[in-house]
């Protein structure tokens, strides 16, 4: 007998598990700043602080979330709330990113054929394109990572001292960990 539910996807699961992961990396560097350092100004015109960019990240998981709380009609980036409250004061960034990690976290046990649609503003009218859950998730982490490498890079302008993995896509990391035993084989065959 068949289950009237499809299984989720392992392959969501994993997704989920490398948001989470990127998410816990964010959440972690937030919670230990002053509002002062978060809120500090840099760049010729004073447009990028930490708290915008942690702002800007937490805007677009917020909206994949809430197009799926409604029935996964539409993802509309850009449609994003951008609470500036989040990218003033650090530990209320915190405490929504450990909200988001909650709602991803029962992601992993949804099925992921669920067809999605993604809102995409080229134009007046737009497009509307497919897309699906796996899809989305695959492409918050690059996102988020995209912009915790800027955020790494501000974090040591002010003196910041963060892990050497911080804003480095899961894949990067994958990679490094191979590469010793990689090179160890390279030095075999060479022998």
């Amino acid at each position: 007998m068949t289950s009237p539910h499809p299984r989720p996807s392992p392959d969501t699961a994993r997704l989920v598990e490398e948001n989470l992961m990127t998410l816990s990396q964010l959440k972690d560097m937030v919670a230990s700043l002053s509002p002062d350092i978060y809120q500090q100004a840099f760049g010729e015109y004073g447009r990028h602080t930490l708290g915008k960019h942690v702002r800007h990240i937490i805007d677009h998981y917020d909206a994949l979330l809430v197009g799926l709380e409604r029935g996964g009609e539409v993802i509309d980036y850009e449609q994003r709330r951008r609470d500036e409250a989040l990218e003033q004061w650090p530990q209320q960034a915190a405490s929504h990113l450990a909200g988001i990690e909650s709602r991803l976290s029962v992601l992993g046990g949804e099925p992921s054929s669920a067809a999605l649609t993604l809102a995409y503003p080229l134009d007046e009218e737009g497009l509307s394109l497919a897309s699906s859950l796996d899809r989305e998730l695959a492409f918050l982490t690059s996102h988020s990572i995209h912009h915790m490498a800027i955020i790494a890079l501000l974090a040591e302008q002010s003196g910041i001292h963060l892990p050497e993995t911080f804003g480095v896509h899961p894949s990067t990391l994958r990679h490094w960990q191979r590469a010793p035993e990689e090179q160890a084989s390279f030095s075999r065959r060479s022998a």
